[in-house]
């Protein structure tokens, strides 16, 4: 008996760091979104031309500047997997010295 309870109720340890609910039919993600904020450091003589690329990207806004070369970019993504992907997108681009997450929250519907 103990044997078959143990084949249901399976853990997966993606779904589990991840906030998905794992069940015998299929994993359910939570409701809601992924936000982020990231701050970006750029070549400062090419800043307009980063910004416009990250606001490009789906989600994104630039909610700061400073003519240095920083920028405040605010996300929403379906999840942290996509979350990770855009923020690896961003410190990808030409121009671009680093993005940092400064900022991470699970938005619930």
């Amino acid at each position: 008996m103990a044997q078959g309870l143990l084949n249901k109720a399976t853990l997966n340890r993606r779904a589990l760091i991840t906030g998905r609910v794992l069940s015998a039919e299929r994993i359910v993600p939570p409701p809601g979104c992924e936000i982020a904020s990231m701050i970006v450091q750029a070549r400062p003589e090419r800043l307009v031309e980063v910004e416009a690329e990250i606001v490009a990207l789906p989600g994104c806004e630039i909610h700061g500047r400073d003519p240095r070369g920083k920028l405040v970019v605010v996300t929403e993504a379906p999840d942290a997997g996509s979350l990770g992907t855009l923020l690896n997108t961003i410190q990808s681009l030409p121009h671009v010295y680093s993005a940092v997450l400064v900022f991470h929250a699970i938005e619930t519907a």
